[in-house]
């Protein structure tokens, strides 16, 4: 428990969560491990979970040709980010319960995350309010972050990346 607690109290999204706050959070977490190019999310699965990285790095990857009609069908990925100890991913599935937006995948053996299910950490949030209310701000205040290095990367890539035939 003490070591869950670390990784916790190290992420990003649970910041200034108290000793106590924490506690309950880790009551509702269960932990996997991935192998080196082993999938943990695919892009265009249902889910509606949220994963902290607890050990490793994980790829964010897309396949560019299941949204372009110009490219043919590919298996082939691109990497977007890499993650790394403390950082999470599949918030937007706590906000909208959508499809995945990307495939995450393992970036060295003994990748190791903490997986929080929608409805246990909503009940959560709505059961003791101010964990709720400091969980939104810091999953908002994470998610702008992304979308923020997301809006550079499309403009540097329109820049100077390579232009589409």
């Amino acid at each position: 428990m003490k070591k869950l607690l670390n990784i916790l109290k190290e992420s990003e999204i649970f910041g200034n969560f108290t000793r106590s706050q924490l506690e309950l959070v880790a009551e509702i977490c269960r932990e996997k491990s991935y192998s080196e190019g082993e999938y943990i999310v695919l892009e265009g699965a249902k889910s509606d979970e949220l994963y902290l990285i607890a050990e490793g790095k994980v790829y964010i990857q897309v396949n560019p040709s299941l949204v372009s009609k110009t490219k043919p069908a590919s298996k082939s990925q691109h990497t977007i980010s890499t993650l790394y100890r403390g950082q999470s991913f599949g918030e937007m599935a706590l906000v909208d319960e959508g499809l995945r937006s990307a495939s995450v995948v393992a970036g060295e053996n003994g990748t190791r995350v903490v997986i929080l299910e929608r409805e246990a950490l909503l009940k959560l949030c709505s059961d003791y309010p101010q964990l709720g209310y400091r969980l939104m701000f810091n999953l908002a205040a994470d998610l702008a972050l992304k979308m923020r290095r997301t809006g550079i990367q499309i403009r540097e890539n329109m820049l100077y990346g390579t232009p589409n035939s």
